[in-house]
């Protein structure tokens, strides 16, 4: 009790620095859980989340709409594709493969009207992310 009441001034500063360094990791750690848990109420995984993430922020950042049933189906089969494709350990060397994964995207995204409008932008996002969320995985 004498240590605590005789702290400088210093140590007050540090003990509060502390304290809201601990309060703001136990907020991140509420947030990450919250964001772990929400995949599942939607009935897909955390890969088909990340997916699904990508897919929704393409549809923001473009300013189009896409129903939010065949936005979580779409990120279910984009993962389907992206899985058979990234099963080759060198993958994302091989050129073949990497066109092989751009045809295949884009034939899944045609059958799902994605996006309702044409942007090459927007295709060129999709496997840019699609490529870098497996090759950053490390599987």
């Amino acid at each position: 009790m004498n240590k605590y009441n005789e702290r400088d001034q210093q140590d007050v500063l540090v003990s509060n620095v502390l304290d809201d360094f601990a309060g703001e990791i136990v907020d991140l750690f509420h947030a990450l859980k919250k964001e772990k848990e929400s995949f599942g109420e939607m009935g897909i995984d955390f890969e088909e989340k990340a997916f699904y993430d990508i897919l929704k922020g393409l549809a923001h950042k473009y300013d189009f709409d896409y129903q939010e049933d065949k936005l979580i189906a779409l990120a279910k089969e984009v993962k389907m594709v992206v899985d058979d494709k990234s099963k080759y350990t060198d993958w994302s060397q091989r050129a073949d493969i990497k066109g092989e994964l751009k045809v295949d995207l884009i034939l899944l995204l045609g059958k799902h009207g994605y996006p309702p409008v044409d942007r090459d932008e927007v295709y060129k996002e999709i496997f840019e992310q699609a490529e870098n969320f497996k090759k950053y995985q490390g599987t």
